[in-house]
């Protein structure tokens, strides 16, 4: 899937059926009929032309229909509102639902919630919904309550980034009120724009959240591979934001979401200008429903305060300060990630160019100089790299991505309890010779393995150069702002107001086709009734029609041309950048060249964060021999795990099963319990092991009961290995029963005779 999605290929209405081709001839269908297959095509273009332009009517009274609604949105599932941000003391035009699940799904109260929030990124809310195998859908079938954040078409008044972010903090506050007996803290999904701004809340507020899912979240901007992913370029070649600046300024205010959605057109000139709208042409009998169900999201589109989207630019997409932890918010909270308490799971793809894995995990090296910083952090990562799915497939393919959203929703309360680290989710597919199938979720077995900053770094090809140029972006971006701001702003905010961001919007590229093919246009007021004449006269050409070939040859062609000036458009535009940002002379006048520094800040360790570690690592340390047998035992397990490739599903529902069948403690409590045994094996692994024996009772049958569990559990994914088989046997060895000792002066048995 590439840049922009064509009209997703699975999921929503057929439309109806053409029709027999045994309905009467007449008209334009008689003069050609002696023409033979030249003439039964000529009919079936003709045709399918009117129905096509009809369809295209159709979108464009959907689009004032929607347009005209209150809170537009395209969620396939019933909801009910339970807060509006509109109504709080920050006004904020977010809200948020509860999704009503559809017949046949039960709910579990116990389940933790999940929450899923949607990209304000120039189209209106509802994506993560938007078919019954979306996110929401998945989560529902899995037990779990949920609930979606979205947003109405026009910002409140003033409203700014750190006013949203308060909201959707009250808002999680009022999912865990709801939900008091839930196993765990909600579960929130961030898709796209939402990513980045579920993890700066997550920053603020780390007690609200349970494991957070960012698909196709960028959170580090200058990431990525020189040939590729020309998008991260915009910035540089526009002079930085003070376009940005300007469009808020015409707009009087408002920043129109059009030109965001224009910006992700223009990354796939052949999907836009032809396969969109090719593909509905030649399908126009089958596939006119779906296409009209993907346009009422994607033609749907957004405003933002000009102060929003400047933040946005200023300190995101230009400044890349999110991942250095640079952000500082007005009340002088420092937005730092390492506060993180939930684990991360990011879920990016190779064939998304408009957040390719490189800015999708790029932040977690910004962050984080070793392995060891990370887990001193207390941190869990996990990460996925699909390997062909493009940008929106990620969230809202009903077939593409569905297992990687099936297998996370149903694995959600093991990836919570990870150590801390950084895994890869590893998906292979269930078969009849799979070991334990019964403790499997779904058609896939997951396993997390243990993974390093190298490998994230393979990802990434961090580059110091590449840094360079993206810090004298920065630098020219913030010197065009404030010449811009000195000197042109006065007067472009003069010409600016509600008709001139009227007028802007009606003749923006993305918004005119919906005036031109909408019934206020009196021409397609005829095609309505044309199109009518057409569907009952219709006659497709047959299947084997030469000319349909030579259709598709003509449009294949149409693409590989169109493919062309895109490569070559972004070939020209990436050498531009590089001949401009490149250059030592302007890296030198911008000040980047004055220190042999790299231009981008590491977040370093502070003193007080440095104190907590040493304090709690002789906490730890003085803990070893403390605790019991359940100490003990998972103990154990995590030794035997630390062996082998990783965690694997079955392992934990195993555990799972066994924890609900003696009534075991909670999953926090659980979780709290496993990270303490986890750092004791890795601040002192020896000392760890040798302290087992001392924490286990005298109670032969309990240490030998224990020690089943623990071979049942560590047994559940099928055969050991060699290193987990000796793990095993070593924890074996320290649970067997305790030797009495003869006390001194005690007469020894007697041999019988």
């Amino acid at each position: 899937m590439s840049d922009t999605p064509k009209t997703p290929s699975d999921g929503g209405l057929p439309a109806t059926q053409a029709p027999a081709a045994a309905t009467p001839t007449t008209g334009l269908d008689a003069m050609l009929q002696p023409w033979g297959p030249l003439g039964e095509y000529l009919v079936d273009a003709a045709q399918r032309t009117v129905l096509f332009w009809d369809v295209l009517r159709r979108r464009s009274d959907q689009y004032y229909e929607q347009k005209a609604k209150e809170v537009p949105h395209v969620l396939s599932f019933g909801s009910e509102l339970i807060l509006d941000g509109r109504t709080f003391a920050r006004p904020v035009n977010y809200g948020l639902v509860r999704i009503t699940p559809p017949d046949g799904v039960v709910i579990d109260p116990q389940k933790r919630p999940f929450v899923v929030v949607d990209p304000r990124a120039g189209h209106g809310p509802g994506i993560g919904g938007f078919k019954a195998d979306s996110e929401l859908g998945v989560a529902m079938r899995a037990g779990h309550p949920c609930y979606f954040v979205g947003f109405t078409p026009h910002p409140m008044p003033g409203q700014t980034i750190e006013d949203i972010a308060r909201a959707e903090a009250v808002f999680l506050e009022k999912v865990i009120e709801l939900h008091p007996q839930a196993e765990g803290k909600p579960c929130v999904i961030g898709n796209c724009q939402a990513g980045w701004a579920v993890m700066m809340v997550a920053a603020i507020r780390p007690e609200l959240f349970g494991p957070i899912i960012i698909p196709g979240s960028p959170l580090s901007y200058w990431a990525g591979v020189q040939g590729e992913n020309p998008m991260r370029y915009s910035g540089g070649l526009a002079g930085g934001s003070w376009m940005t600046a300007l469009m808020g300024d015409l707009g009087g205010g408002r920043f129109d979401g059009a030109y965001l959605v224009k910006n992700f057109e223009n990354l796939n000139p052949a999907n836009t200008l032809w396969t969109k709208n090719y593909d509905l042409w030649a399908t126009v009998d089958t596939d006119a429903q779906r296409f009209l169900d993907f346009e009422k999201w994607w033609g749907g589109h957004i405003n933002l305060n000009a102060e929003e989207m400047q933040w946005i630019v200023d300190h995101l997409f230009v400044g890349n300060r999110l991942a250095t932890a640079e952000i500082v918010t007005s009340d002088g909270v420092r937005v730092d990630l390492r506060n993180i308490r939930s684990p991360i799971l990011c879920f990016c793809s190779k064939g998304d160019n408009i957040t390719p894995p490189p800015q999708a995990l790029g932040w977690i090296t910004d962050l984080y100089a070793t392995d060891e910083d990370l887990r001193a952090a207390a941190q869990t990562i996990v990460y996925a790299v699909h390997d062909h799915v493009g940008h929106l497939g990620i969230f809202v393919s009903g077939s593409v991505a569905k297992k990687e959203h099936e297998e996370f929703a149903s694995n959600i309360d093991l990836i919570d309890v990870l150590p801390p680290g950084l895994y890869e989710a590893v998906m292979t597919p269930k078969t009849a010779e799979t070991a334990n199938p019964e403790l499997i979720g779904g058609d896939w077995v997951v396993r997390f393995e243990p993974r390093t900053l190298a490998d994230i770094r393979a990802i990434v090809q961090p580059d110091l150069e590449n840094e360079r140029r993206f810090a004298t972006v920065q630098r020219v971006s913030e010197i065009n702002l404030g010449l811009y701001r000195t000197l042109f702003q006065p007067f472009v905010q003069a010409l600016g107001g509600a008709r001139t961001a009227g007028l802007l919007h009606q003749l923006n590229p993305a918004e005119l086709p919906f005036a031109l093919f909408s019934d206020r246009n009196p021409l397609m007021q005829q095609i309505a009734k044309l199109a009518e004449q057409v569907r009952a006269q219709r006659r497709p050409a047959a299947p084997d029609n030469p000319f349909l070939a030579w259709q598709a040859m003509i449009s294949e062609g149409m693409v590989a041309a169109l493919d062309g000036y895109r490569d070559l458009r972004d070939r020209r535009m990436e050498e531009l950048f590089l001949g401009i940002y490149g250059s030592p002379l302007l890296q030198a006048l911008v000040g980047i060249r004055a220190t042999d520094t790299p231009p981008r800040r590491r977040p370093g360790l502070e003193p007080e964060r440095l104190a907590f570690i040493q304090n709690r690592i002789g906490e730890l340390k003085a803990r070893l021999a403390q605790g019991g047998l359940l100490e003990a035992a998972i103990r154990g397990l995590v030794f035997i795990g630390l062996a082998g490739p990783g965690v694997d599903e079955r392992a934990f529902n195993a555990l799972r099963k066994i924890r609900a069948a003696h009534d075991g403690m909670t999953l926090e409590e659980f979780k709290r319990v496993l990270r303490e045994q986890y750092f004791s094996l890795l601040l002192d692994q020896d000392a760890a092991l040798a302290a087992i024996p001392k924490m286990l009772p005298d109670d032969a049958a309990a240490r030998a009961q224990a020690l089943a569990l623990i071979r049942q559990i560590s047994y559940a994914g099928g055969a050991l290995d060699e290193h987990r088989a000796a793990h095993l046997a070593q924890i074996e060895a320290l649970f067997a029963p305790k030797t009495r000792k003869t006390p001194a002066g005690a007469p020894r048995a007697r041999k019988a005779d």
